[in-house]
């Protein structure tokens, strides 16, 4: 454990670090002469605990829009030492911005995150997320750097030379998308070098994903890898804001000495239920240049409870069933992608690589899954994959959704960026082959 004098820290002295830091976030985000700030808190007190959090006003993603670019700082722009950036649906991106101090946190929760899924100072981290405004890429890095292992920055792209750099580097843990990571094993594999390679472990985020996509990820690299779950959001941090440990996987602890969970119901914004399903909100209790207070995170989880193997003490949330924003409403169902992978990842005869079309050429949209065999000599079943397919997704989504299977490497893999699994068709061309 990285740090685990506060990972092992007991709830009530837990929850008296929380109200301090809560406190201070308060009186120095009322003492800016930010007008944001001043507006937003204009009716809150002085916080004295934790318990005073949900009372106080959300942040809402428009809010870094319409504040673009820098009307959400809490501090002179001369501490501003770093700017990450991510891409936005309205042609402006959301800047997020970092003091040293900042900076020296993301270093530090990355390496908690990694030490939690099995790295140590000894280990060669092969960093395949893209650099750059995106934070995955320097966020790991930075804490390889932290936990005094080698980094090795690879970013996205060109699976076939980094494969080979993995080899000669002596590559024993991998930061990468899970996706991009699937696309890797095929590589190694295609050039007879999978047998060879020395990874041991590998840390997986930016991109909802199944379990089942897990048992295929990790059985791609031989069964000795631990793929674990990282969770960030470059509004709160970046990726470091909570992370799967190897020894209970499923649950990812939360960093809440720094980042206060809540979940809510994303329609009400009123708590949920302990274990129910809601959005995640989060307030970054540390956080300098650019702090919020009980972000809407969009995503869709749940907390939960008991205690866990590893012995951190922060609390778990699910894994991220998908956003409230990508949620698909197909004939008056709620359906969210993530579901339906759960379903193809579950079946044997499939590769790891799917695609989901949402067919909006009639007036009621209807949905259609492209998914390939595991190994060419299957591609003999594949009616027999298609009705079993079309049944369970039936069954658990209560849609009829078309399955077609295609041979091994038919549907088109991502090299950079997160993979997109979703595509709409609106006309006769096929939108996988646009």
């Amino acid at each position: 454990m990285y740090l685990e004098e506060i990972e092992t820290l007991d709830r009530p002295s837990l929850s008296r670090l929380q109200s301090a830091r809560l406190t201070d976030l308060v009186a120095r985000l009322k003492a800016t002469e930010n007008p944001f700030w001043l507006e937003k808190l204009s009716g809150v007190g002085s916080a004295d605990s934790i318990e005073d959090l949900p009372s106080m006003p959300y942040t809402e993603k428009d809010e870094f829009r319409t504040t673009y670019p820098y009307g959400m700082l809490a501090v002179p722009m001369d501490d501003v030492v770093r700017i990450h950036a991510s891409s936005g649906t309205s042609g402006k991106p959301t800047i997020v911005a970092y003091t040293r101090q900042d900076v020296a946190l993301f270093a530090q929760v990355n390496a908690r995150a990694l030490s939690a899924v099995g790295a140590t100072s000894r280990d060669v981290v092969h960093v395949a997320y893209g650099y750059g405004l995106f934070t995955g890429g320097l966020g790991l890095h930075y804490g390889v750097e932290e936990l005094g292992a080698s980094a090795v920055p690879a970013s996205g792209g060109n699976p076939r030379f980094q494969v080979g750099l993995m080899m000669d580097a002596g590559a024993t843990g991998l930061a990468a998308t899970p996706s991009f990571a699937l696309i890797l094993a095929e590589c190694a594999d295609e050039m007879g070098l999978k047998g060879s390679l020395s990874l041991r472990w590998g840390i997986h985020g930016a991109e909802p994903w199944s379990e089942g996509l897990r048992d295929k990820l990790e059985r791609s690299w031989g069964g000795l890898y631990d793929a674990c779950d990282i969770y960030g959001l470059s509004e709160v941090i970046g990726p470091g804001v909570g992370v799967e440990c190897k020894e209970n996987k499923g649950g990812i602890h939360v960093f809440e000495d720094h980042f206060y969970p809540e979940i809510v119901d994303p329609e009400t914004g009123q708590p949920v239920p302990d274990s129910a399903l809601g959005e995640l909100v989060i307030t970054t209790l540390t956080k300098q240049a650019q702090p919020v207070i009980r972000y809407r995170t969009r995503d869709i989880t749940r907390f939960i409870e008991g205690d866990c193997p590893c012995g951190r003490t922060s609390r778990r949330i699910g894994r991220i069933q998908g956003r409230a924003d990508d949620m698909l409403i197909i004939r008056g169902i709620n359906v969210y992608p993530r579901t339906i992978e759960t379903v193809l990842m579950e079946d044997e005869a499939l590769g790891p690589n799917y695609a989901i079309i949402v067919d909006r050429r009639k007036a009621l949209p209807e949905l259609e899954a492209r998914v390939e065999v595991a190994d060419d000599s299957l591609i003999g079943s594949a009616p027999d994959i298609s009705s079993r397919l079309v049944s369970r997704l039936r069954e658990t989504v209560r849609l009829r959704i078309e399955v077609n299977v295609g041979p091994a490497g038919s549907v088109p893999r991502t090299e950079v960026g997160k993979a997109k699994r979703v595509f709409e068709r609106t006309d006769e061309r096929d939108p996988l082959s646009a």
